[in-house]
């Protein structure tokens, strides 16, 4: 792991990222409740990686999590064939897309994706698919596999500073 460092974007807010080595799901889960803790409308992580990584292993985590702080308990569905699936806890909204199958940015439009931006935390995977609608102050949350270890990820991520460093202060994980 190692700490927050200044990271080059283009918007005003200063950025920062941080990395770490997931060594299990459960380390993963924890990152994912980690971000729950610091959920709040407005935030958009957009998660990236090859498939089969864990976006929506992550994506889930970070819902059910803040499901069962509302007493909630429901499935939580990956949104590959609804693209966008919605979630009303209290006051705070979440959205969790699955872009993979989106053929065009004009269909972001058509869900509403671009004014959850605004209003809901937003967990969107395949990211490249928004085009000209990426929201400027997102969280970028790279999950790469390790090819010696089936459940092992590295994690990247770049995100506003004070956003990284609420989010580091709220991890569990330890460098090994």
């Amino acid at each position: 792991m190692t700490s927050p460092t200044p990271s080059r974007h283009d918007v005003d807010t200063p950025r920062s990222v941080w990395t770490a080595d997931l060594t299990s799901q459960d380390a993963t889960a924890t990152l994912a409740r980690a971000f729950a803790a610091i959920a709040t409308p407005g935030l958009c992580v957009l998660l990236d990686g090859p498939v089969g990584v864990g976006k929506s292993f992550f994506a889930r985590n970070v819902i059910q999590t803040l499901m069962a702080q509302k007493g909630a308990l429901e499935d939580v569905p990956s949104p590959t064939f609804t693209l966008v699936q919605t979630y009303e806890l209290g006051p705070l909204d979440v959205w969790h897309a699955d872009l993979y199958r989106l053929t065009d940015a004009g269909e972001l439009i058509e869900l509403g994706l671009e004014q959850a931006f605004d209003t809901a935390m937003c967990l969107v995977e395949w990211p490249d698919r928004l085009g000209c609608l990426r929201p400027d102050g997102a969280v970028e949350l790279t999950l790469t596999p390790d090819p010696d270890h089936e459940d092992r990820r590295h994690v990247r991520i770049d995100g506003p500073t004070d956003l990284i460093t609420r989010l580091s202060s709220a991890m569990e994980i330890h460098p090994e």
